[in-house]
């Protein structure tokens, strides 16, 4: 559920009030904030300092918080002189991913400019992001720290260093065609034109919105301006190292998105079974287990071990059509159908294709591979027509 409130400005008059918020400002700022109470008060003033009257905006906060932050908010903003809306999550789906999601959808202006509550990122920046954007036609302004005029100065000892320029590179390095262009797709600051997105195709998860945005609807000319990093105005970073493991299974997801990529991370997976599997049956047939009965208890433990890894880095965003039992059962049911065909076809490549055992037993492998990914997608991970259909239509009436 979400709570909703506007201040613009010292108006108190509701009419008045209505009036002023329904006219759309040039550029819509977007914050999201989780327990940023010490940081907001100082961002809405350098926010007024730094935006010119003549560039009409509003900011939009999309609040995670547990502590009075909305409550801080919503007092700070009647020193402003332009729409405070601060929008507060109860679930806090997606992160600060998701959180950036509701803010753009709710956004009325054409530009909307990211940036984060702790002041790290200059407001003055603001004016020309956007005037960028209107000079050269592009869809997408990033506040770069890797271009000439940019720096890191704000980021927090070595290791930090290290791992911002980490991510950088593996990034760049998993989507060169769709980061060309980009230096510091780790940035949370920069500007965007609403026309150029659609929030409904954005999934996702953590805090680097841009790479989301940047993969799955990039808008096709994309500019930099440079920035320095400040330091924080108060409080800790909320950089974590359960941060970093949703960033790198975002990344995967981002990765896997194409159905060959799916295919290939299906793949990948299934290779790593083979190491339970194996010790399963280690296991078993030293405790004096036939081997027989063994393997297809240790098989088990394979699958197992894939349903989980698919589960969390293949199809997350699939889950939610099925119950989990449901998903477990299928899946359980194609991966050990997976043996009992393998062994039928390569008797037909053998007897009735003159095959040798090797090259049989090679195309069996891949053909079971390629139905199982099929199947597995097809049976377990996508939605049911009936049950699609019928949301649909509540949701119409």
């Amino acid at each position: 559920m979400t709570h909703e409130y506007t201040a613009p400005g010292e108006l108190n008059d509701p009419a008045v009030r209505a009036a002023e918020v329904a006219e759309p400002g040039a550029v819509t700022i977007v914050v999201p904030t989780y327990n940023e109470s010490a940081n907001v008060r100082q961002l809405l003033h350098q926010i007024t300092e730094s935006v010119p009257a003549r560039l009409p905006c509003e900011v939009v906060f999309v609040d995670d918080s547990t502590d009075d932050t909305p409550e801080v908010i919503h007092e700070a903003a009647r020193d402003c002189p332009f729409p405070v809306t601060v929008l507060h999550r109860e679930e806090p789906v997606g992160g600060l991913g998701g959180a950036v999601v509701e803010g753009i959808k709710a956004a009325g202006s054409d530009w909307i400019v990211v940036m984060d509550g702790d002041c790290q990122h200059p407001p003055s920046l603001v004016p020309d992001l956007v005037a960028t954007g209107e000079r050269s036609g592009a869809g997408l302004v990033v506040a770069s720290r890797y271009i000439k005029g940019g720096s890191r100065a704000g980021l927090a000892g070595s290791y930090r260093v290290a791992v911002s320029r980490g991510a950088t590179w593996l990034t760049k390095s998993l989507f060169p065609r769709r980061l060309r262009g980009i230096s510091d797709p780790m940035s949370g600051f920069f500007a965007i034109r609403r026309s150029h997105i659609t929030a409904d195709a954005l999934k996702p998860l953590g805090y680097k919105i841009l790479l989301e945005l940047a993969v799955r609807s990039r808008p096709r000319q994309v500019t930099e301006v440079p920035f320095v990093f400040q330091d924080r105005f108060a409080g800790e970073s909320k950089s974590s190292a359960q941060e970093g493991f949703r960033f790198l299974r975002h990344l995967i997801g981002l990765r896997t998105a194409s159905p060959v990529a799916r295919m290939v991370g299906f793949g990948l997976i299934g290779a790593t079974g083979f190491l339970p599997n194996l010790l399963g049956l280690w296991a078993l047939t030293k405790v004096g287990m036939h081997y027989v009965p063994a393997e297809i208890l240790a098989n088990q433990l394979g699958v197992a071990w894939n349903f989980v890894l698919i589960e969390h880095l293949l199809f997350r965003d699939r889950r939610g059509h099925r119950r989990w039992w449901d998903r477990v059962g299928r899946f359980g049911l194609l991966a050990n159908a997976d043996l009992v065909l393998r062994i039928p076809l390569i008797a037909l490549f053998v007897h009735r294709f003159g095959m040798g055992a090797l090259g049989a037993t090679a195309l069996a492998l891949v053909t079971t591979f390629v139905l199982r990914f099929v199947g597995t997608e097809a049976l377990v991970y996508l939605p049911r027509r009936g049950r699609g259909g019928s949301t649909a239509a509540r949701r119409a009436v």
